[in-house]
Order: structure tokens, then C-alpha cells, then sequence
């Protein structure tokens, strides 16, 4: 898909922390354009927990350089982006991916694969979906908990089927890892990490209220229905201040 002015969508390089982050003024219509040229890439959902991860686990820093979209994700991203004068908004992976799904009923007879999920969440997910889409050609869904019996099965439909888009949540990084080892699988197709998104699909969890994501406060509610994740969110408050420090010192 191209431009108002007839040029292609293209993405502007930046650093978060020493991982990337591509700006464009619309991400959706990047990805349609590379589904519609058949064109594979792997796309990362940035935020300030996932940069910290980075700092300390090379594996991970070294797939979301080598990812070929990385998008602004966590409202952290969007506010180390402007402190550097970049005035974007946030884009949430769950909004970026129900917008893709959208578009892709609409024009697109390619088949969807969903991975990832308790059992029952990704099917569900499709269900909730398909009524919501119709036309979305979601034509293979699989949970998360597969063993070594499992796999090579599971791993030969994927690549039999060659979907145009495959949706994972596994939950970072084990997802960005899954992607970046099984993409090859799939070239022509579109990657996107999705962590728990299916759950809010399926209905057995929601989003925060729009005020608290309007506010960029949507971690707080994540919080409050994940209170396990304390630890993890400990990363926010460093981010703010590795931000900070990065900022005023260079």
C-alpha cells in the first residue's frame, strides 16, 4: 500500500536503549503492503520491560535488531521517543494485529495460524474473531503447551499450510525466540508476537479501561489482574531513570 503521494510506506530507524524502534506515521498499511508483495518479516512490540530484558540478555537484544519491524508498544517507548523530540503515539500490538485481521478479511483469502494460549484460548479467540470479521480465514489454532511428541507434527502443518500470518503468544521473550528460530518455516509470512492477546480475544480477560491507556497507565491494570508480575514491572521504574540519565548525558 503506498502513500497519499504514491510512495511506498517507509520506516525511520531509532535507538531505545541500544534496540531499535521503526517510526512510520502507519504501521498497518506497512504490513499489508509486505503481505500483498508476500514479502515475510517479524514484528517486535517494544516497551520499557522488554528494553530492560534486552539490557540484560543478549539473545533477546540480537532478535529485536534483527526483527524487520519493531513498533512502539508501551507507553515508556512512546516517552523516551519524546524526550528525543519525536512526537508519536503509541501503538499497542493487540491493536496493531486486530487491525491487521480487519484488513485481511476484508481482502485477503490467505490462511491465519494462532499459536499460544492455555488450552481453549487461541480457538476461542477465532470464534470471537470470526463472528466479529467475517471472511477472517483463521484456519489453524494451536495452544502453547506443546511437547516433543507434538512438535514435529505441529511444526509440518505450519509449514504446509504457508499462512500469510502467524500470530504468537508465548509471552516475551519465549516468543520472540519461537519466531526467530521457526520464521524460516513460513518466508512469505507475517510475524507478530502477540503475548495475551488471545486471553483478551477470548474474553477470559479484558483490556484496561480506555482512560488508564489514554493516560498510559494500562501496566497498572495489568498489575492489579497479574499481581505475580511485581517483580517484572520493577523494570518500568528503570527504564525511566536509564531514559533519563541516557537523555540529559549525551
Amino acid at each position: 500500500m503506498a502513500t497519499e503521494h504514491g510512495q511506498p510506506n517507509r520506516l525511520e530507524p531509532f535507538s531505545v536503549l541500544g534496540v531499535p524502534i521503526h517510526l512510520t506515521s502507519d504501521y498497518l498499511s506497512w504490513l499489508v503492503e509486505r503481505i500483498s508483495q508476500k514479502q515475510g518479516c517479524h514484528v517486535v512490540t517494544l516497551n520499557a520491560e522488554m528494553t530492560m530484558q534486552a539490557e540484560r540478555e543478549p539473545r533477546l537484544a540480537a532478535v529485536i535488531r534483527q526483527a524487520d519491524l519493531v513498533i512502539p508498544d508501551g507507553a515508556g517507548v512512546v516517552l523516551y521517543l519524546r524526550l528525543y523530540g519525536r512526537r508519536v503515539t503509541r501503538c499497542p500490538g493487540i491493536e496493531l494485529a486486530e487491525a491487521l485481521l480487519r484488513e485481511l478479511s476484508q481482502r485477503s483469502p490467505g490462511a491465519i495460524f494462532f499459536f499460544g494460549g492455555r488450552p481453549g484460548i487461541a480457538a476461542q479467540a477465532a470464534v470471537n474473531l470470526q463472528a466479529k470479521y467475517p471472511g477472517l480465514a483463521i484456519t489453524h489454532c494451536q495452544d502453547g503447551y506443546l511437547t516433543p511428541e507434538t512438535t514435529p507434527d505441529f511444526l509440518h502443518k505450519l509449514k504446509t499450510l504457508q499462512p500469510q500470518l502467524v500470530l504468537v503468544g508465548l509471552g516475551v521473550p519465549r516468543q520472540e525466540f519461537w519466531i526467530a528460530e521457526h520464521r524460516h518455516l513460513c518466508p512469505h509470512a507475517v510475524w507478530i508476537g502477540v503475548g495475551g492477546s488471545f486471553d483478551i480475544w477470548a474474553g477470559s480477560k479484558t483490556r484496561a479501561p480506555g482512560w488508564l491507556r489514554n493516560n498510559h497507565l494500562e501496566w497498572v491494570y495489568r498489575l492489579y489482574q497479574e499481581p505475580w508480575r511485581w517483580k517484572r514491572m520493577l523494570d518500568l521504574p528503570r527504564f525511566a531513570w536509564r531514559s533519563l540519565l541516557c537523555r540529559f548525558t549525551h
